[in-house]
């Protein structure tokens, strides 16, 4: 098991809270990470979730799987499906089942038993335009996942009963979208659901948020302020502290470096975005996560430029690791996070 320790000294505006915030309790400021790799293989891996010592993962060529923590072994599996090579982008849990969705037509839905030898085919979609982009489950009987437009609206399905079934939602209880306005399968994070309420992001020709706050009944659409316009450019990847407090991130993907326009916070639940940190600290960013219990101040990100971290809200950041092949990263408490990617998949100790 390969371990790597990095350290990053912080400048004297990173290790304080603003004026307005002296008398809270300050939050832990991370000034290290150590990196110890999991797993290595030839794999894509842009979707995990964590399930108790199981770190559960979908790939690409076909396959899915999860390494235990505990044991520290990996347990893989394959979905054969004809000849089809299938790619998995997006991964859900229940309290009985995981479930993996492939991205490219046709669009195909599994769910598996906890022990991963079972897999069923629970839903199926033929269409040249379809392409899923992430899954989330809002507790042990709803669930929804989200793809590219193939009418001029969302494309969503759902599920009420612990994902046995799924149901895609008519165009006429979905709001409309932009020709060239779609999601990014980047790592998952194109849903995020808190209690009852859901943010779905886009990107390409406009970059928006569609919020609900009733489970995908009814929705609302926000506009942002990043980078949009062009086929690969928007929002890859959001996340939110508490119902109030977000962030998204992405930026244009044909110009890795360019840290403008990819960075912007809400505080009241995605009506209004601003932009943060604006050309400074990293480009393109594949996913971004909270840090936990952390007041929604701790924020880390990887993509193209590396692991980054900030302790203020993402008003100054720090890069941890010039890693650019990690795609996706989810945090086991409020130190410990896993992260996955090209050919590997690592955990990380925040110092």
């Amino acid at each position: 098991m390969r371990i790597i320790i990095v350290t990053v000294l912080f400048l004297s505006s990173l290790c304080f809270v603003g004026a307005q915030e002296k008398n809270e309790k300050k939050t832990t400021n991370f000034s290290s990470i150590e990196i110890d790799t999991l797993f290595q293989d030839k794999i894509s891996i842009r979707a995990i979730v964590l399930d108790y010592n199981n770190v559960w993962y979908a790939g690409n060529k076909n396959r899915f799987g999860y390494y235990d923590l505990k044991s520290n072994k990996k347990v893989e599996n394959t979905i054969v499906e004809d000849t089809l090579k299938i790619e998995f982008r997006s991964i859900a849990k229940t309290a009985d089942y995981i479930y993996v969705l492939s991205v490219a037509n046709p669009g195909l839905l599994y769910q598996i038993t906890k022990d991963g030898k079972k897999t069923k085919l629970v839903y199926q979609e033929k269409n040249d335009k379809v392409f899923y982009d992430s899954m989330q489950f809002w507790n042990d009987k709803e669930g929804i996942a989200i793809g590219d437009p193939i009418t001029n609206c969302l494309s969503i399905i759902r599920t009420y009963d612990g994902g046995n079934t799924w149901t895609k939602l008519p165009d006429n209880k979905l709001p409309k979208v932009f020709e060239g306005e779609a999601h990014f399968a980047a790592s998952n994070t194109n849903i995020i659901v808190k209690e009852k309420d859901t943010w779905i992001v886009s990107g390409g020709k406009k970059s928006r948020v569609f919020y609900s706050p009733d489970k995908g009944s009814s929705w609302s659409v926000y506009e942002t302020p990043i980078i949009q316009g062009k086929q690969m450019t928007g929002i890859f990847t959001a996340d939110f502290y508490d119902t109030k407090k977000g962030f998204i991130s992405g930026g244009n993907y044909e110009l890795l470096n360019q840290n403008s326009e990819n960075k912007a916070i809400t505080d009241d639940g995605g009506k209004t975005w601003k932009l943060i940190a604006n050309n400074e600290a990293f480009g393109y960013a594949s996913c971004v996560q909270y840090v936990p219990n952390s007041k929604g101040k701790g924020i880390v990100s990887v993509g193209a430029s590396g692991l980054y971290y900030s302790s203020d809200g993402g008003v100054n950041w720090v890069q941890f690791s010039k890693d650019s092949t990690l795609y996706t990263i989810r945090f086991i408490d409020e130190t410990t996070a896993i992260a996955a990617g090209h050919n590997k998949m690592i955990r990380i100790r925040f110092k």
